[in-house]
Protein backbone atom coordinates (compact mmCIF):
# COMPACT_ATOMS: atom_id res chain seq x y z
CA UNK A 1 0.00 0.00 0.00
CA UNK A 2 2.68 2.47 1.07
CA UNK A 3 4.90 1.44 -1.85
CA UNK A 4 2.03 2.08 -4.26
CA UNK A 5 1.45 5.54 -2.83
CA UNK A 6 5.17 6.33 -2.99
CA UNK A 7 5.37 5.07 -6.57
CA UNK A 8 2.39 7.19 -7.55
CA UNK A 9 3.92 10.27 -5.92
CA UNK A 10 7.23 9.71 -7.70
CA UNK A 11 5.48 9.18 -11.01
CA UNK A 12 3.52 12.41 -10.54
CA UNK A 13 6.71 14.30 -9.70
CA UNK A 14 8.51 12.93 -12.75
CA UNK A 15 5.54 13.75 -14.98
CA UNK A 16 5.38 17.27 -13.58
CA UNK A 17 9.10 17.84 -14.12
CA UNK A 18 8.82 16.52 -17.66
CA UNK A 19 5.90 18.84 -18.36
CA UNK A 20 7.82 21.89 -17.20
CA UNK A 21 10.88 20.81 -19.15
CA UNK A 22 8.67 21.55 -22.18
CA UNK A 23 7.22 24.75 -20.69
CA UNK A 24 5.39 26.65 -22.04
CA UNK A 25 2.83 24.49 -23.78
CA UNK A 26 0.19 27.18 -24.21
CA UNK A 27 -0.16 30.96 -24.25
CA UNK A 28 0.82 32.93 -21.13
CA UNK A 29 -1.48 35.64 -19.82
CA UNK A 30 0.24 38.80 -18.58
CA UNK A 31 -2.06 40.98 -16.47
CA UNK A 32 -1.34 44.71 -16.53
CA UNK A 33 -3.52 46.22 -13.77
CA UNK A 34 -3.58 49.63 -15.44
CA UNK A 35 -5.15 51.05 -18.58
CA UNK A 36 -3.76 50.65 -22.05
CA UNK A 37 -1.51 53.47 -23.21
CA UNK A 38 0.20 54.22 -19.90
CA UNK A 39 3.87 53.81 -19.09
CA UNK A 40 3.58 50.44 -17.36
CA UNK A 41 1.49 49.05 -20.20
CA UNK A 42 4.04 50.14 -22.81
CA UNK A 43 7.03 48.72 -20.93
CA UNK A 44 5.39 45.37 -20.24
CA UNK A 45 4.13 44.97 -23.80
CA UNK A 46 7.56 45.75 -25.26
CA UNK A 47 9.62 43.43 -23.08
CA UNK A 48 7.03 40.63 -23.24
CA UNK A 49 7.05 40.68 -27.04
CA UNK A 50 10.85 40.35 -26.96
CA UNK A 51 10.69 37.55 -24.36
CA UNK A 52 8.49 35.35 -26.51
CA UNK A 53 11.31 34.14 -28.77
CA UNK A 54 13.71 32.95 -26.03
CA UNK A 55 10.79 31.52 -24.05
CA UNK A 56 9.36 29.69 -27.04
CA UNK A 57 5.78 30.74 -26.45
CA UNK A 58 3.23 33.52 -26.77
CA UNK A 59 2.67 36.10 -24.01
CA UNK A 60 -0.49 38.16 -24.38
CA UNK A 61 -1.18 41.28 -22.32
CA UNK A 62 -4.56 41.91 -20.72
CA UNK A 63 -5.35 45.29 -19.15
CA UNK A 64 -7.52 45.05 -16.02
CA UNK A 65 -8.09 48.49 -14.57
CA UNK A 66 -9.43 49.68 -11.25
CA UNK A 67 -8.75 49.80 -7.55
CA UNK A 68 -5.23 51.22 -7.90
CA UNK A 69 -4.21 47.87 -9.47
CA UNK A 70 -6.24 45.81 -6.96
CA UNK A 71 -8.62 44.46 -9.61
CA UNK A 72 -5.77 43.01 -11.60
CA UNK A 73 -4.13 41.64 -8.47
CA UNK A 74 -7.32 39.82 -7.50
CA UNK A 75 -7.31 37.96 -10.80
CA UNK A 76 -3.62 37.11 -10.51
CA UNK A 77 -3.99 35.88 -6.93
CA UNK A 78 -6.93 33.70 -7.94
CA UNK A 79 -5.15 32.12 -10.89
CA UNK A 80 -3.60 28.66 -10.83
CA UNK A 81 0.11 28.78 -9.96
CA UNK A 82 1.10 26.94 -13.11
CA UNK A 83 3.26 29.50 -14.91
CA UNK A 84 0.54 30.59 -17.30
CA UNK A 85 -0.57 33.72 -15.46
CA UNK A 86 1.73 36.65 -14.72
CA UNK A 87 1.08 40.13 -13.36
CA UNK A 88 2.95 43.42 -13.58
CA UNK A 89 3.44 45.05 -10.19
CA UNK A 90 4.05 48.75 -9.65
CA UNK A 91 4.42 50.95 -6.58
CA UNK A 92 0.73 50.77 -5.72
CA UNK A 93 0.69 46.96 -5.82
CA UNK A 94 3.66 46.75 -3.46
CA UNK A 95 3.04 49.73 -1.16
CA UNK A 96 -0.29 51.55 -1.39
CA UNK A 97 -2.68 48.60 -1.44
CA UNK A 98 -1.16 46.70 1.51
CA UNK A 99 -0.59 49.90 3.55
CA UNK A 100 -4.20 50.97 3.08
CA UNK A 101 -5.41 47.38 3.54
CA UNK A 102 -7.42 47.69 0.32
CA UNK A 103 -7.29 43.97 -0.45
CA UNK A 104 -8.04 41.69 2.49
CA UNK A 105 -5.28 39.19 3.17
CA UNK A 106 -3.03 40.48 0.41
CA UNK A 107 0.71 40.66 0.77
CA UNK A 108 3.47 40.35 -1.78
CA UNK A 109 4.31 37.00 -0.14
CA UNK A 110 1.26 35.73 -2.05
CA UNK A 111 3.28 36.18 -5.24
CA UNK A 112 6.51 34.79 -6.64
CA UNK A 113 8.51 37.73 -7.97
CA UNK A 114 10.25 36.96 -11.26
CA UNK A 115 12.27 40.14 -11.81
CA UNK A 116 12.31 43.92 -11.58
CA UNK A 117 12.90 45.50 -14.97
CA UNK A 118 12.71 49.27 -14.45
CA UNK A 119 12.71 51.92 -11.76
CA UNK A 120 12.01 55.55 -12.52
CA UNK A 121 11.62 58.62 -10.34
CA UNK A 122 8.52 60.77 -10.16
CA UNK A 123 8.67 64.17 -11.80
CA UNK A 124 6.66 67.30 -12.43
CA UNK A 125 5.58 67.84 -16.03
CA UNK A 126 3.91 70.99 -17.35
CA UNK A 127 2.43 71.84 -20.78
CA UNK A 128 4.81 73.52 -23.15
CA UNK A 129 2.93 76.82 -22.89
CA UNK A 130 3.07 76.83 -19.09
CA UNK A 131 4.13 80.12 -17.49
CA UNK A 132 6.47 78.14 -15.22
CA UNK A 133 9.81 77.76 -16.97
CA UNK A 134 11.57 76.22 -13.98
CA UNK A 135 10.80 74.35 -10.79
CA UNK A 136 11.81 77.39 -8.75
CA UNK A 137 9.27 79.55 -10.60
CA UNK A 138 6.55 76.99 -9.92
CA UNK A 139 7.28 76.93 -6.19
CA UNK A 140 7.36 80.73 -6.04
CA UNK A 141 3.97 80.92 -7.77
CA UNK A 142 2.52 78.29 -5.42
CA UNK A 143 3.63 80.36 -2.43
CA UNK A 144 1.85 83.40 -3.84
CA UNK A 145 -1.38 81.53 -4.66
CA UNK A 146 -1.95 78.75 -2.09
CA UNK A 147 -4.32 76.05 -3.31
CA UNK A 148 -4.81 77.55 -6.77
CA UNK A 149 -2.28 75.71 -8.95
CA UNK A 150 -3.90 72.45 -10.10
CA UNK A 151 -1.72 69.37 -9.69
CA UNK A 152 -2.80 66.20 -11.48
CA UNK A 153 -1.89 63.05 -9.57
CA UNK A 154 -3.11 59.49 -9.97
CA UNK A 155 -5.27 58.02 -7.19
CA UNK A 156 -5.65 59.73 -3.84
CA UNK A 157 -3.25 57.97 -1.49
CA UNK A 158 -1.13 56.77 -4.40
CA UNK A 159 2.61 57.15 -4.85
CA UNK A 160 2.21 60.36 -6.81
CA UNK A 161 -0.02 61.75 -4.05
CA UNK A 162 2.64 60.87 -1.47
CA UNK A 163 5.31 62.61 -3.56
CA UNK A 164 3.15 65.74 -3.79
CA UNK A 165 2.50 65.73 -0.04
CA UNK A 166 6.22 65.55 0.66
CA UNK A 167 6.84 68.44 -1.74
CA UNK A 168 4.14 70.56 -0.11
CA UNK A 169 5.61 69.82 3.30
CA UNK A 170 9.22 70.63 2.37
CA UNK A 171 8.43 73.66 0.20
CA UNK A 172 5.69 74.97 2.51
CA UNK A 173 3.22 75.30 -0.35
CA UNK A 174 -0.25 74.00 -1.16
CA UNK A 175 -1.54 72.80 -4.52
CA UNK A 176 -5.09 72.02 -5.61
CA UNK A 177 -5.03 68.23 -5.92
CA UNK A 178 -6.89 66.64 -8.84
CA UNK A 179 -6.82 62.84 -9.03
CA UNK A 180 -6.97 60.69 -12.15
CA UNK A 181 -7.37 56.97 -11.36
CA UNK A 182 -6.13 54.63 -14.05
CA UNK A 183 -2.47 55.53 -14.40
CA UNK A 184 -0.69 58.07 -16.57
CA UNK A 185 -2.97 57.98 -19.61
CA UNK A 186 -5.76 60.15 -18.10
CA UNK A 187 -3.12 62.50 -16.67
CA UNK A 188 -1.85 63.11 -20.20
CA UNK A 189 -5.31 64.03 -21.40
CA UNK A 190 -5.85 66.35 -18.44
CA UNK A 191 -2.56 68.14 -19.04
CA UNK A 192 -3.25 68.59 -22.74
CA UNK A 193 -6.82 69.86 -22.36
CA UNK A 194 -5.92 72.31 -19.59
CA UNK A 195 -7.70 70.58 -16.70
CA UNK A 196 -4.50 70.77 -14.65
CA UNK A 197 -1.45 73.03 -14.55
CA UNK A 198 0.98 70.21 -13.90
CA UNK A 199 1.09 66.43 -13.74
CA UNK A 200 3.07 64.39 -11.27
CA UNK A 201 4.36 61.07 -12.59
CA UNK A 202 7.52 59.78 -14.27
CA UNK A 203 9.09 61.53 -17.25
CA UNK A 204 8.95 58.23 -19.11
CA UNK A 205 5.16 58.24 -18.87
CA UNK A 206 5.11 61.59 -20.69
CA UNK A 207 8.02 60.98 -23.07
CA UNK A 208 5.84 61.11 -26.17
CA UNK A 209 4.45 64.52 -25.18
CA UNK A 210 7.90 65.80 -24.22
CA UNK A 211 9.43 64.61 -27.50
CA UNK A 212 6.62 66.20 -29.51
CA UNK A 213 7.12 69.51 -27.72
CA UNK A 214 3.70 69.45 -26.06
CA UNK A 215 5.10 69.13 -22.53
CA UNK A 216 8.34 69.54 -20.57
CA UNK A 217 9.75 68.36 -17.29
CA UNK A 218 10.64 70.72 -14.45
CA UNK A 219 12.15 68.37 -11.86
CA UNK A 220 12.77 64.71 -11.07
CA UNK A 221 12.47 63.51 -7.48
CA UNK A 222 15.83 61.79 -7.32
CA UNK A 223 19.47 62.50 -6.53
CA UNK A 224 20.82 61.41 -9.93
CA UNK A 225 20.78 63.35 -13.18
CA UNK A 226 18.82 61.54 -15.89
CA UNK A 227 20.73 60.71 -19.08
CA UNK A 228 17.50 60.62 -21.08
CA UNK A 229 16.40 64.05 -19.82
CA UNK A 230 19.59 66.05 -19.18
CA UNK A 231 17.69 69.35 -18.98
CA UNK A 232 15.53 68.23 -16.06
CA UNK A 233 17.30 68.75 -12.70
CA UNK A 234 17.11 66.26 -9.81
CA UNK A 235 15.27 67.56 -6.74
CA UNK A 236 18.25 66.91 -4.46
CA UNK A 237 20.31 69.47 -6.42
CA UNK A 238 17.59 72.04 -5.74
CA UNK A 239 17.58 71.42 -2.00
CA UNK A 240 14.67 68.98 -1.68
CA UNK A 241 15.24 65.61 -0.03
CA UNK A 242 12.57 63.74 -1.96
CA UNK A 243 13.34 60.47 -3.71
CA UNK A 244 10.19 58.79 -4.95
CA UNK A 245 9.21 56.87 -8.01
CA UNK A 246 7.77 53.74 -9.49
CA UNK A 247 9.09 50.47 -10.82
CA UNK A 248 7.87 47.51 -12.79
CA UNK A 249 8.13 44.03 -11.32
CA UNK A 250 6.94 40.86 -13.05
CA UNK A 251 5.35 38.26 -10.78
CA UNK A 252 3.41 35.01 -10.74
CA UNK A 253 1.04 33.47 -8.16
CA UNK A 254 2.91 31.96 -5.19
CA UNK A 255 3.93 28.32 -5.54
CA UNK A 256 4.43 28.55 -9.29
CA UNK A 257 6.86 25.71 -10.17
CA UNK A 258 10.51 26.67 -9.95
CA UNK A 259 11.08 25.44 -13.50
CA UNK A 260 8.53 27.92 -14.84
CA UNK A 261 9.92 30.81 -12.78
CA UNK A 262 13.44 30.02 -13.99
CA UNK A 263 12.34 29.83 -17.63
CA UNK A 264 10.47 33.12 -17.34
CA UNK A 265 13.37 34.86 -15.62
CA UNK A 266 15.84 33.71 -18.28
CA UNK A 267 13.56 34.72 -21.15
CA UNK A 268 12.82 38.15 -19.72
CA UNK A 269 16.48 38.76 -18.92
CA UNK A 270 17.42 37.98 -22.52
CA UNK A 271 14.74 40.41 -23.64
CA UNK A 272 15.97 43.01 -21.14
CA UNK A 273 19.59 42.64 -22.26
CA UNK A 274 18.72 42.90 -25.95
CA UNK A 275 19.97 45.91 -27.87
CA UNK A 276 16.42 46.57 -29.07
CA UNK A 277 14.96 46.85 -25.56
CA UNK A 278 17.83 48.92 -24.18
CA UNK A 279 17.62 51.32 -27.14
CA UNK A 280 13.84 51.52 -26.77
CA UNK A 281 14.14 52.41 -23.07
CA UNK A 282 16.43 55.33 -23.88
CA UNK A 283 14.06 56.50 -26.59
CA UNK A 284 11.07 56.54 -24.21
CA UNK A 285 13.04 57.93 -21.27
CA UNK A 286 12.72 54.95 -18.93
CA UNK A 287 15.51 53.81 -16.60
CA UNK A 288 16.48 50.13 -16.89
CA UNK A 289 17.12 48.54 -13.51
CA UNK A 290 17.20 44.73 -13.50
CA UNK A 291 16.94 42.62 -10.38
CA UNK A 292 16.54 38.88 -10.84
CA UNK A 293 14.43 36.41 -8.92
CA UNK A 294 16.98 35.87 -6.15
CA UNK A 295 17.31 39.60 -5.33
CA UNK A 296 13.97 41.21 -6.11
CA UNK A 297 11.97 39.74 -3.22
CA UNK A 298 14.36 41.12 -0.59
CA UNK A 299 14.43 44.48 -2.36
CA UNK A 300 10.63 44.66 -2.48
CA UNK A 301 10.27 43.78 1.21
CA UNK A 302 12.86 46.38 2.24
CA UNK A 303 11.34 49.07 0.02
CA UNK A 304 7.88 48.28 1.34
CA UNK A 305 8.90 48.63 4.98
CA UNK A 306 10.82 51.87 4.39
CA UNK A 307 7.86 53.46 2.63
CA UNK A 308 5.39 52.16 5.21
CA UNK A 309 7.44 54.02 7.82
CA UNK A 310 7.43 57.23 5.78
CA UNK A 311 3.68 57.01 5.20
CA UNK A 312 3.05 56.37 8.89
CA UNK A 313 4.98 59.54 9.70
CA UNK A 314 2.92 61.58 7.24
CA UNK A 315 -0.27 60.10 8.66
CA UNK A 316 0.74 61.02 12.21
CA UNK A 317 1.47 64.58 11.00
CA UNK A 318 -2.02 64.77 9.54
CA UNK A 319 -0.76 64.99 5.96
CA UNK A 320 -1.97 61.60 4.75
CA UNK A 321 -5.12 59.63 5.43
CA UNK A 322 -5.43 55.87 5.48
Amino acid sequence: MHKSILSLALATLVASSAAYAEYPQRDIRMIVPWGAGGGTDGIVRKISSLAEDPLGGTIYVENIEGGMSANGLVQALGARPDGYTLVALTYDSVVTIPWQDMLAGYDIDKLDLVARITSEPDSIVVPDDSPYTSFEELIAAAKEAPGEIRAGIQNMGSRTHLTLLQLQDQADVEFKVVSYPGGAAPQKEALLNGEVDLALTSLGDFESLISSGDARGLVEFTDVQSESFPDVPPAMELGYDIQMGSFVILAAPANTPDEAISALEQAYQQAYDSEEFQRWLVDVGVTPNWLGHDEVSDWAQTTQQELFGRMDELKEAGLLGQ
